[in-house]
């Protein structure tokens, strides 16, 4: 028997208030990250390991794939190490995964039609600027996370550790750019999570909606999951060059000065890696960001459905 309730006899009745989806957005979100964190990692350490810049400032190339990757991280650092930087990223959607739902639902309730739905043009422009105004709130999160990833192979490369934990990862940036400096790689990062936001929160939405009015299927777990799965090959698709960029420019060490010393910005990170690399380069660690978004939406989205549904609510 399928967990979720049919909407119109919910288990209880709650209100159905925008703190209680930010809360509950937020907790889909968490069981989605801890299930599938270690494809994040893996994706963040395929991005920088054949970095050609980085290497004209002693970083050592490399050129593994996915699987000897994790199994490299496993066996050199521990298998906790496949969870480092989980800490940031919680903190991350507490603020991200809220921010973006409630952003999201209320640009769509703006634009609905009479009988309630929106297009497939307004859904995408809703998620890309639900995803481009969450992320550009939570970018400091996702700096400190990337940081925590990447230090591991800075200490196998021969590298003094920098930090132990999360507070210290604060502490150390601040140290190093101020305020501002938190905010280090944030255009691409806003630029990413628009384009991811796109193909999860929209084609999510769409594809449901889609499946439920052409095909006459129930609200039900096996339409979240085609949803999901839809939604989480286009945001891999979408997301991947503007995640390379994001994760090198949050990586690249800083001056005195606070300003990176490997690339000047976006555009210079993107010159140099596709002059470096190829353009193929954009698409490094698209295999476990989409294993990761994959089943990260699945879980994220059915924890969501069911939990409102369960409390009283309404679906997405």
């Amino acid at each position: 028997m399928p967990v979720l309730r049919n909407a119109d006899h919910p288990a209880s009745t709650i209100t159905d208030s925008v703190g209680t989806r930010y809360c509950v957005a937020v907790l889909g979100a968490w069981a989605a990250e801890a299930a599938t964190y270690p494809f994040d990692l893996t994706k963040t350490r395929l991005q920088i390991q054949s970095e050609v810049a980085a290497a004209k400032i002693g970083y050592k190339l490399e050129n593994h794939g996915m699987i000897k990757t994790a199994v490299g991280i496993a066996k050199q650092e521990g298998v906790t190490k496949l969870w480092s930087g989980l800490m940031p990223m919680f903190q991350r959607h507490a603020i991200y995964s809220g921010c973006r739902l409630i952003f999201y639902e209320q640009f769509r309730n703006a634009f609905k039609d009479e009988n309630g739905k929106v297009s497939l043009g307004i859904a995408s422009v809703g998620g890309l600027a639900a995803g481009s105004l969450a992320q550009l709130i939570a970018s400091p999160t996702d700096l400190v996370k990337v940081q925590m990833q990447t230090e591991g192979r800075r200490i196998l490369q021969g590298k003094p550790p920098r930090f132990k934990n999360c507070r210290e990862v604060y502490k150390v940036l601040y140290a190093e750019s101020g305020i501002l400096g938190f905010w280090r790689g944030a255009i691409p990062n806003v630029q990413r999570a628009a384009l991811v936001n796109m193909g999860d929160l929209a084609a999510y939405d769409y594809t449901k909606q889609f499946l439920m009015r052409e095909f006459g299927m129930a609200d039900s777990p096996l339409v979240h999951g085609a949803a999901a799965f839809t939604a989480g090959f286009v945001a891999a698709v979408l997301g991947t060059p503007a995640d390379v960029l994001k994760t090198r420019l949050m990586n690249q060490p800083v001056g005195p000065d606070g300003r990176g010393l490997i690339y000047r910005g976006m555009i210079d990170c993107l010159q140099q890696s596709i002059k470096n690399e190829g353009i193929f380069a954009m698409y490094k660690g698209f295999l476990p960001l989409w294993m990761r978004l994959g089943p990260w939406a699945l879980i994220n989205w059915i924890a969501f459905e069911n939990i409102m549904l369960a409390i009283g609510g309404h679906s997405f």
